[in-house]
């Protein structure tokens, strides 16, 4: 296993919808793999290919629930079905969001707080997860970058203007920015 660079912001990988998996192999298992050993080291609850560089539709994910449940698998080829969002101003805290591809910025986003997750794993055996809270988000978070899009992309207006800005200052409008966990200083 091997830990990956992650793609920043600019990078047009990022900003394309992903291809579907067809080729379940070694090099497939190898690439999940070290997605989740990146995801880990950065350290993330989430790593969509399109962030390591891959344009393929899959994503892992990991996080511990206040229950002490551990929630971590991959989904290859998902579909990902949300309630709908509740329709009110997003509040800085609750709401605060990340990304590993915008690193070290937190803003605030309105997500749907419930989504069913279809996808399949390596061996494509097909799963289901109901999900609420805070897995909901991570699901809906690494479902948009294998569409193309960024949390930023999402953002109210005040708040997306901080992030252009911030992604101007810091030279991520261009292609080619990247980080590597353990190794870079970054906060995401």
């Amino acid at each position: 296993m091997a830990v990956l660079p992650i793609r920043i912001s600019g990078d047009p990988v990022l900003h394309s919808p992903a291809s579907d998996v067809t080729v379940f192999d070694d090099t497939l298992r190898q690439l999940v793999a070290d997605m989740f050993e990146t995801m880990d080291a950065a350290p993330g609850v989430g790593l969509a290919a399109p962030q390591v560089g891959v344009p393929l539709r899959l994503f892992t994910y990991g996080w511990v629930d206040d229950d002490d449940v551990e929630h971590r698998g991959v989904a290859i080829n998902p579909v990902l079905l949300i309630s709908p969002p509740p329709v009110a101003e997003s509040d800085e805290d609750s709401d605060a969001e990340g990304c590993l591809s915008f690193p070290g910025e937190r803003f605030p986003l309105v997500r749907s707080t419930d989504a069913l997750l279809r996808a399949v794993d390596l061996d494509q055996k097909p799963f289901e997860i109901a999900a609420s809270g805070w897995l909901a988000r991570i699901f809906q978070h690494e479902f948009d970058h294998l569409g193309g899009i960024l949390y930023v992309d999402r953002l109210e207006f005040i708040y997306g203007r901080r992030a252009s800005k911030i992604a101007r200052k810091r030279g991520w409008t261009e292609p080619g920015s990247s980080w590597m966990p353990g190794v870079d200083d970054l906060d995401a």
